[in-house]
């Protein structure tokens, strides 16, 4: 199986400091701060990485989940929200996967339970079972 991997620089002290990330692909290389993961300033930081990391994971396995049941479908799009609670020091407590997904002629009842066996087995799912993972997920036909 592949190793994927990512590098991050950080430069000086957490408030006045700042780095760099990328992972090895080269698709994505930008910078971050403390500014951007907890204010509002310029650059990604580890939670909307992470989000993207699990909105894209969840796609896909949703979409092997259906077609491994008869049902193809037509497009699965998710965004995942991560919420860093602040409160007992900084903790993710609760990843929220917002998808839609397009599936011609499939039942309600057979797509949801589709879709939550989907959550539960997405392997970034597994790997982040220490938050509490929610699903919004709405069918179109």
């Amino acid at each position: 199986m592949p190793v994927r991997s990512a590098t991050a620089v950080w430069k000086g002290d957490l408030k006045q400091g700042g780095g760099n990330v990328k992972v090895e692909s080269g698709s994505f290389d930008t910078q971050y701060s403390f500014g951007s993961r907890f204010e509002t300033g310029k650059g990604t930081n580890p939670e909307e990485l992470i989000a993207a990391a699990h909105a894209g994971c969840y796609s896909m396995a949703l979409s092997n989940e259906l077609d491994k049941a008869g049902h193809k479908p037509t497009s699965v799009s998710t965004k995942a929200e991560v919420t860093l609670d602040m409160s007992d020091g900084p903790k993710i407590t609760t990843i929220k996967l917002i998808s839609e997904a397009v599936v011609p002629g499939i039942a309600k009842d057979k797509f949801m339970d589709i879709a939550n066996g989907a959550k539960e087995g997405c392997p970034v799912s597994k790997v982040l079972s220490n938050a509490e993972i929610k699903l919004d997920i709405t069918l179109k036909n």
